[in-house]
């Protein structure tokens, strides 16, 4: 996924998740520096509470959000995810 914003939405496949299963995918994104945070949630379109999202990796440029599908059988959602890019500074 490449969005260069300090925030937006992001809609995955609707490709099946098997259940207790992760998938990773890079958010390639120019404004952000490696002291940021990225806040990240789903927006909508998935079954409520069935998913955990986190962000797994950060760097400058780019972050790494992992979905897992929580449920007990397979899932085949478009789920929206919102994120925003919190500009820091290490001091």
């Amino acid at each position: 996924v490449t969005l260069n914003k300090i925030c937006g939405q992001i809609t995955t496949a609707n490709d099946a998740l098997a259940a207790a299963t992760t998938v990773s995918f890079v958010v390639t994104d120019s404004l952000i520096a490696a002291s940021d945070m990225v806040i990240a949630n789903i927006v909508s379109g998935g079954t409520v509470g069935a998913y955990t999202l986190t962000v797994s990796a950060k760097a400058a440029g780019s972050f790494t959000l992992s979905l897992r599908n929580e449920s007990a059988g397979s899932l085949s959602e478009a789920v929206v995810i919102g994120f925003a890019i919190i500009k820091a500074a290490t001091a």
